[in-house]
């Protein structure tokens, strides 16, 4: 069979970090172990049934069975809008400051093909989401990494970037609550963001993926409550974490006029919006009953408390989450990230993701997910103790 070379761009493209750990994984469970799996950010309650009712009453309309308006059904973006404004106090434009996406992480691949020409540099949180490197390497541009440090409550410091990095830098990637660090943005940060993007003349894009999920009574703050914040970046919100639609694949990018035209061009090459049906079941979600919500907030709380206080009672002195569905731990001192991951897969059959894979400076630390039971959750504990390493 002839191989045809792949593009530069493909080329240039990091390994799929996600699709890496779970071929580990996948060897493990086909060789029949009992796999406790926290190494993953799939969500694992199902969709409201609400919303998978409107959507299964959507599917039968025949003009839903056309294509929809290429840069998404009006309907959905003024949903969009008035979910921001009832939950944030944000006023959108749901014409010129609303873009729909296919899910928020094609949203973060391309806002990078928009902003960035070869040369230019994106600023990156590091540890991060991986697939902001992904857009980053698709435009050709270039990366300069900043250290998200626990003392620092995995914030960046913008002071430390080097001047002469800054006046090629075009677009900043953040996300609070944060994968992995599950650390919260203050206020006083996002107030500083604001004025460092426009010193610098910067969009910032603020990943909001888990804009629901705050603990403690916390709730999370989105960027563009900030006084100025439309004036320099957009934020990017999916319903995958909010209402367990990650395999609806629906997100929107709300914002700065200019950047939201940026992306509905790219994708007016790319697509034809979502699926209309799809559109309204998301809708039914911004609008409708967030009982769901709130509960499922709580349940995510609740397995939090299990997991950290299970861990604390071992002896594994970790820090507890305040936001995300995620626990960022400290790996016991003789082993680096990998090595620990390793070491729960092959002697306790728990998966958790390394540190390492997010950057550089999640070295140290491994990313557990809270999306299993609390008897699950339970059973990792005890298997853990049974190691002896605290």
């Amino acid at each position: 069979m002839k191989q045809f070379q792949p593009s530069d761009a493909i080329k240039r493209l990091p390994e799929q970090f996600f699709a890496k750990l779970a071929g580990k994984v996948n060897s493990y469970v086909e060789a029949g172990y009992d796999i406790i799996n926290l190494g993953q950010g799939n969500p694992d309650q199902p969709t409201p049934q609400h919303v998978i009712e409107a959507l299964q009453a959507a599917a039968e309309k025949p003009a839903y069975h056309k294509y929809p308006p290429f840069r998404g059904q009006p309907f959905l973006k003024k949903a969009a809008a008035d979910f921001y404004k009832r939950e944030f106090g944000v006023d959108l434009d749901p014409e010129k400051e609303v873009a729909v996406l296919f899910g928020g992480k094609a949203g973060l691949v391309e806002v990078s093909q928009c902003l960035l020409n070869k040369g230019d540099v994106a600023l990156v949180p590091d540890p991060g989401y991986p697939d902001y490197w992904s857009g980053v390497a698709m435009a050709e541009a270039d990366m300069h990494m900043m250290p998200l440090f626990e003392q620092n409550e995995f914030l960046p410091d913008y002071e430390a970037i080097p001047e002469e990095l800054l006046s090629k830098a075009k677009l900043m990637f953040l996300n609070y609550p944060n994968n992995p660090t599950a650390a919260q943005a203050t206020e006083a940060f996002f107030n500083e963001t604001v004025s460092f993007a426009n010193e610098q003349d910067l969009c910032v894009v603020h990943d909001f993926a888990y804009g629901a999920i705050g603990f403690d009574g916390e709730r999370p703050r989105s960027f563009l409550e900030t006084k100025g914040a439309k004036e320099v970046g957009i934020e990017i919100y999916t319903l995958s974490k909010t209402y367990n639609m990650a395999g609806w694949r629906v997100g929107f990018a709300v914002g700065n006029p200019s950047v939201v035209e940026s992306i509905n061009i790219l994708q007016d090459h790319f697509y034809v919006s979502l699926f209309s049906a799809v559109q309204e079941a998301a809708a039914e979600a911004l609008l409708g009953s967030q009982e769901c919500v709130d509960e499922l907030r709580a349940t995510y709380e609740s397995r939090r408390n299990v997991l950290i206080n299970g861990l604390h009672d071992i002896g594994w002195d970790v820090t507890s989450p305040s936001g995300s569905f995620f626990a960022w731990l400290k790996v016991p001192d003789r082993f680096t990230s990998e090595q620990f991951a390793d070491f729960l897969l092959d002697n306790v059959q728990i998966v958790v993701a390394p540190g390492n894979g997010f950057g550089e400076h999640g070295e140290g630390y491994v990313r557990v997910g809270l999306l299993t039971s609390e008897d699950r959750l339970r059973e990792a504990v005890e298997r853990i103790k049974s190691l002896n390493l605290f």
